[in-house]
């Protein structure tokens, strides 16, 4: 799998011979082999391999684009995106990138690019096997997949940009049901990487039947102001949420809940969130972004304080601002907008961070939140959110009872005012991450 680099020259020098003052073409080639099993059994295959790229133009001042998945096209694609820049609005914002060095990271594994059906299924195998035998209560698998896929990427500009990458990814998740007298719970576990190293399959099949596991026999909470231990899965998707505030491009367009807050104290100050491309081995890591700019790592806050947004080379120059490198693409179909690569959140405070199990022992009355249902619906410009939980009931540092049909609700911005203390480990989930977070005062209704 290789994308040549005389093709995209040749789509820049055709732009630039007739009337293009500025030209960037971006070329992306993509395989992947999933696998679906249930009872040890292959239940689905499906192989897939994607070819695309987009071209962007800037002429008299006007922005152009367009896109195909056929090489033969180019010629169209060049007259499109020139005759597109006939009906844009001029805007002197948007640019390409310089030609800059890049670091060089780890996220392509041989093993992965050349895996076959059968180390797959291998894998999915695994995933369900470990899962049956933590637990005699596991009785039904909903879904079990695995998937390994490998990414080309060539960015080439008239500025005399020209530079490439390619990476692979693996994942694995399960969906399972335990039952005992009578009662069924749900359980899952997931895990991704670059490397096949980096994923434990085992442990992603252990991980789903022990969170069904001891959520049987679950009562109804008790409806109170107390702690909440947000497990890392669940406090990942309220980092999620946030993440959009950062944004730039949502700040510009008055859609972030952090707008005109730069260098304001707007968390605890117990908390640091980074957004850093260059960790070895995790899936949102790449040397450069999607307009070719070197990635860096770019601290957000610290301490509580709001150091800076996220920034792609057209939000930047609105603002007269460097671009902090993180441009993304949707697909070959739009041009760049502005997104995380790995974005996690961390302590500022060593001695706030501590094992799982003693933040546990630190609640005198509080839930720890195992799952949240319709965290979607939580209001990313204003913070606002109402979802229902399950989870396990603590009283005097011990857990009583697993906990079904409670909610919790409150702002976003609030909560992370609120933090105490996080555990010793950082999970990602896809390209978000964070440590198990404790937070006081949330009204917990039964």
């Amino acid at each position: 799998m290789k994308i040549k680099e005389e093709f995209a020259n040749r789509i820049i020098e055709a732009a630039i011979e007739y009337g293009a003052e500025k030209a960037e073409v971006y070329i992306i080639r993509a395989r992947s082999l999933s696998v679906e099993s249930k009872n040890q059994e292959i239940d689905s295959l499906d192989t897939s391999s994607d070819f695309g790229y987009s071209l962007r133009i800037v002429r008299e001042g006007r922005p152009g684009f367009s896109y195909s998945t056929s090489e033969s096209d180019w010629r169209s694609v060049v007259e499109d995106a020139l005759d597109t820049a006939r009906f844009t609005e001029r805007d002197l914002s948007i640019d390409i990138a310089e030609p800059l060095e890049d670091e060089d990271i780890e996220i392509y594994d041989p093993d992965v690019a050349s895996a076959d059906e059968s180390r797959v299924f291998e894998c999915a195998r695994i995933v369900e096997d470990a899962a049956f035998r933590t637990d005699p209560r596991v009785k039904r698998i909903r879904k079990s997949e695995v998937s390994f896929s490998e990414t080309e990427v060539l960015i080439s500009n008239s500025r005399g940009l020209l530079k490439s990458y390619r990476s692979t990814a693996v994942t694995a998740q399960l969906m399972l049901a335990a039952e005992n007298n009578g009662e069924a719970q749900m359980g899952w576990g997931y895990e991704s990487g670059r490397f096949l190293r980096g994923v434990d399959f085992k442990r992603v099949g252990q991980e789903a039947a022990l969170r069904a596991v001891r959520l049987l026999g679950a009562k109804r909470a008790e409806t109170t102001k107390g702690f909440v231990l947000f497990e890392s899965s669940v406090a990942s998707e309220l980092l999620s949420i946030l993440s959009s505030s950062f944004s730039s491009e949502n700040v510009q367009k008055g859609k972030s809940m952090l707008i005109n807050k730069k260098n304001e104290k707007v968390f605890s100050e117990l908390i640091c969130i980074i957004d850093n491309p260059l960790l070895n081995e995790y899936t949102g890591s790449r040397p450069f972004d999607a307009e070719g700019i070197p990635s860096r790592k770019n601290i957000v806050v610290d301490r509580g304080v709001l150091k800076g947004y996220l920034y792609n080379l057209y939000t930047a120059n609105r603002e007269k601002v460097k671009s902090t490198g993180n441009a993304i693409r949707a697909g070959i179909q739009s041009p760049p907008s502005v997104g995380i690569s790995n974005f996690y959140i961390e302590s500022s405070s060593a001695d706030h961070v501590k094992p799982y199990q003693e933040l546990v022992e630190s609640i005198d009355t509080g839930l720890i939140v195992t799952e949240a249902m319709g965290m979607h619906t939580a209001n990313p410009i204003t913070g606002e959110f109402s979802v229902g939980v399950t989870g396990l009931w603590v009283k005097n540092g011990k857990i009583e009872h697993p906990v079904k049909e409670a909610a919790i609700s409150g702002n976003i911005m609030e909560l992370f005012n609120r933090v105490v203390g996080f555990s010793d480990r950082v999970r990602f989930y896809g390209r978000v991450g964070s440590p198990d977070i404790l937070i006081e005062g949330v009204d917990i209704s039964g």
